[in-house]
């Protein structure tokens, strides 16, 4: 199974995304479509629809989005040897000012046997291509490493995105990974590493406190956790000349160099 052709339900059932999400159903265990949708849009899906439904449609269908997508998830699995997944692409929500802000206006979500790319007409294809190959890494990264999920703490969080964003610059160069990747000095991101995201390592991931470290929010530094994760994955593959793809199945401690 490879990418889904959502282009058809969008057409029939844009006025309805909780229908949309009723075809998704099957793709999670026992989750209803209403839960399915709520976590959609937490995510970047679209929440409201517009008058300009065909519209919409037809953006997608002029980046040839579907097929263009569907290469890269060739190539990507070739590369890093990764599972062949489901992958639903659906519009973004327009409306989400901070989805605006920080990823210009497209979001994605992975899982180990799935993963959505949430985007609109005004993103190009190259950065469609980088937002796919930032989850597909998530993707490889939850199948190859032997952690589960459910068990993640804060490190393996920053790990995964550090991870991510890492195979972006490898794959595309400096140019389209995330504006968050510039926000920091190497001194600034040592010192958050050292006095926010070290000491709270173990943090469990549904620990409320944990969103607040990874994203930086609150009083804590924009995008903290996604900014050290980037500079530690970084710093290990520069250390030790190695490549994404060498390091995907590696212990989040092992490439923050930090002893359990």
């Amino acid at each position: 199974m490879t990418v889904i052709h959502t282009d058809k339900w969008l057409l029939e059932l844009y006025d309805e995304p909780i229908e949309i999400c009723g075809k998704i159903e099957k793709f999670f265990d026992g989750v209803a479509a209403l839960d399915i949708f709520q976590y959609l849009t937490m995510n970047g899906m679209y929440r409201q629809p517009d008058k300009e439904r065909e519209k919409v449609v037809q953006e997608l269908h002029r980046l040839n989005v579907w097929e263009f997508v569907k290469q890269e998830e060739r190539n990507l699995m070739k590369l890093w040897n990764g599972p062949n997944v489901p992958i639903f692409i659906l519009p973004a929500d327009t409306r989400n000012r901070q989805m605006n802000v920080e990823y210009n206006g497209k979001s994605g979500l992975a899982f180990d046997d799935k993963l959505f790319l949430f985007i609109s007409g005004e993103n190009t294809k190259n950065e469609i291509r980088a937002l796919f190959t930032h989850e597909y890494n998530h993707v490889c990264r939850l199948t190859k490493n032997k952690k589960k999920e459910k068990d993640y703490v804060l490190l393996d969080s920053v790990i995964l995105e550090g991870l991510a964003e890492n195979a972006v610059r490898e794959q595309f160069s400096k140019k389209y990974t995330a504006a968050w990747t510039l926000y920091y000095t190497e001194e600034e991101l040592v010192t958050m590493w050292e006095r926010i995201i070290l000491p709270n390592k173990d943090l469990p991931k549904l620990h409320r406190k944990h969103p607040e470290y990874l994203f930086g929010l609150k009083f804590q530094p924009k995008m903290v956790g996604y900014c050290v994760g980037y500079y530690l994955v970084s710093k290990f593959m520069l250390e030790n000349n190695l490549t994404s793809k060498e390091i995907l199945h590696l212990s989040s401690e092992r490439i923050a160099q930090v002893n359990k």
